[in-house]
């Protein structure tokens, strides 16, 4: 008989925190360009759309919710992004330099149906992705363990201290409920800059 599989802890027991700063997730872009890696230019761009738009890792990647070409729309510069875990789908810009990143990837795939996949062609697996992730911040000398789903809380965390507000945020990152995106309101410590200390 096996034993039963180890029981997970709570994710404070792993890290203090659940979302990446923006330098962190600067340190894991430069990782991923910095790699001798066949496919650094994918990596680069997965991160980097993770990031930007607050993906899930199964709204990244997989057969179900995973980017595919025909959600992009190269003339407006826009992308639809479908949500899982009964989050609001809807359409985010696109900035030059990921239009850039996806035409020289698709130059790259011409014929793939998705726009992250594996060397076999397919599209690539949630557990890739992880892998990938664990590798970068390592190779990036971070010192917190991460995870695919703190690039999405590194998105609410950096909107909040943009200064956009919470109802701006929760339809980018596909919220239903409001209460979701008000936790990233806690993370944002400009809102006590302004308390004064005295001498003390």
């Amino acid at each position: 008989m096996r034993p039963p599989p180890p029981t997970r802890l709570p994710n404070k027991h792993y890290r203090s925190r659940e979302y990446l700063t923006p330098s962190e997730v600067r340190s894991l872009l430069d990782a991923a360009l910095d790699r001798k890696a066949r496919y650094a230019h994918r990596d680069y761009t997965l991160m980097l759309m993770m990031f930007r738009h607050g993906l899930r890792v199964g709204e990244a990647v997989g057969a179900k919710c995973g980017l595919r070409w025909d959600a992009l729309m190269w003339k407006e510069r826009q992308i639809f992004i479908t949500r899982e875990k009964g989050s609001d789908s809807g359409v985010h810009p696109l900035r030059d330099d990921e239009l850039e990143l996806l035409k020289e990837l698709r130059e790259m795939l011409p014929d793939s149906k998705y726009i992250f996949v594996s060397e076999r062609g397919e599209v690539m697996s949630t557990d890739a992705v992880r892998k990938l992730i664990g590798r970068l911040a390592a190779q990036a000398g971070l010192d917190i363990k991460v995870h695919c789903h703190m690039m999405r809380h590194a998105c609410g965390y950096y909107l909040v201290n943009q200064g956009y507000n919470t109802r701006e945020i929760q339809d980018f990152l596909g919220h239903r409920d409001i209460k979701h995106t008000e936790k990233y309101t806690k993370l944002n410590a400009r809102r006590f800059l302004n308390f004064d200390w005295g001498d003390l």
